[in-house]
């Protein structure tokens, strides 16, 4: 079955810098658009970032933006996000996300979901 597994979530202070990371398995990860979601207590799941299939296109939100870098590893299937000059309205639980269209999940639809990764921000 389809696993999406994320790592390197944890607790940084305001200015630090995370690196995440997406391991999948169980599908053709190159056929694949990815994203990065994270949701806070008590609010919306937003996307963060996402890439297309073969990394040469990028979406970020607007708060990402000049801070977290996306990539992707066709050759180990996995996709990462560089996050630095972190803040505390970043702590979230971040998740990545499969779909085969990069313009659904940035809409953020997604046909495969991994379980996520606490981040936490401290002032």
């Amino acid at each position: 079955q389809v696993q999406l597994v994320e790592s390197g979530g944890g607790l940084v202070q305001a200015g630090g810098s995370l690196r995440l990371s997406c391991a999948a398995s169980g599908l053709t990860f190159s056929s694949y658009a990815m994203a990065w979601f994270r949701q806070a207590p008590g609010k919306e799941r937003d996307v963060v970032a996402a890439i297309n299939l073969n990394g040469f296109s990028t979406y970020y939100t607007n708060s990402a933006k000049g801070r977290f870098t996306i990539s992707r590893d066709n050759a180990k299937n996995t996709v990462y996000l560089q996050m630095n000059k972190l803040k505390p309205e970043d702590t979230a639980v971040y998740y990545c996300a499969a779909n085969s269209r990069l313009e659904r999940v940035v809409r953020g639809s997604y046909e495969f979901r991994g379980q996520g990764t606490q981040v936490t921000v401290s002032p």
